[in-house]
């Protein structure tokens, strides 16, 4: 089914996996995870979800807006958190709740956003019973495990403009995936606090690091809004490859592994 099908027809969870492995599920499956939400809640701000350390009994899949993992430094109050991932619609953001019950991070929305709440006992029946669509539930989890290690990676090997620039470049790949992104570039609720926060760096050095983007003619960032004019050179600065998205490319993930 096309993505507008996919919502049509599974409006809360239609964009889970899209453009991986969603193909793979049944129409038995997908309306499986249509009916694990319990509770849908719209919030138009910034909202903590899961609070380091708290026992949950839940996990959270994203319908719209934006979310984002991270720790606050405790140690040293008034200094920005670490960010450690961003989530995008389709997400399911923190399945790590049911097998850990507590986690050592926090899990923030990120300006407006809509959620779906899912009990672990409805998920602890979908492992009992639908074996395959539990895969497909970890292998996601597996997928925020892989794009944690490219940032990691990143923040090393990259100096602040291109971890910005390689941040600016994988989100809009994702969005691309669940049909949220346009041909010249991608809104969020991102500020420049935030994307210091991503890149592991101070406000200041964002905001230059911004200036540098715009100057070279590399994106631009208005208002969270972000322009490029040359995707392919935006994506060659920040030395981005789509790989580790497992949409595409040599780890593109084929129906037929999925088969046994």
């Amino acid at each position: 089914m096309t993505l507008e099908e996919e919502l049509e027809r599974f409006p809360l969870t239609g964009r889970f996996l899209f453009g991986r492995l969603r193909e793979t599920l049944s129409l038995e499956e997908r309306a499986a995870i249509e009916a694990l939400p319990e509770e849908i809640a719209t919030f138009e701000n910034s909202v903590r979800v899961v609070e380091a350390g708290t026992v949950s009994d839940r996990s959270t899949l994203l319908i719209e807006g934006f979310m984002m993992r991270g720790l606050d430094h405790m140690d040293r109050p008034g200094e920005q958190r670490s960010a450690l991932s961003l989530h995008v619609p389709g997400d399911f953001v923190d399945l790590h709740c049911f097998a850990l019950k507590r986690l050592d991070h926090n899990v923030d929305t990120v300006g407006p956003a809509r959620l779906a709440f899912v009990p672990h006992t409805k998920l602890q029946d979908v492992l009992a019973t639908m074996p395959h669509l539990g895969r497909l539930l970890w292998s996601s989890t597996l997928l925020d495990a892989a794009m944690h290690r490219q940032w990691i990676m990143k923040l090393e090997q990259l100096t602040t403009p291109r971890r910005i620039a390689h941040i600016f470049a994988e989100i809009w790949r994702r969005l691309d995936m669940v049909g949220l992104a346009g041909p010249d570039g991608f809104d969020t609720p991102l500020t420049q606090a935030d994307l210091a926060d991503m890149s592991g760096s101070t406000a200041v050095h964002a905001n230059r690091a911004l200036r540098e983007l715009r100057e070279k003619g590399v994106a631009e960032f208005r208002r969270g809004r972000v322009i490029a004019s040359d995707r392919a050179a935006l994506e060659d600065y920040a030395d981005f490859s789509a790989d580790y998205l497992y949409g595409e490319g040599q780890l593109a993930i084929e129906a037929k592994h999925y088969a046994i």
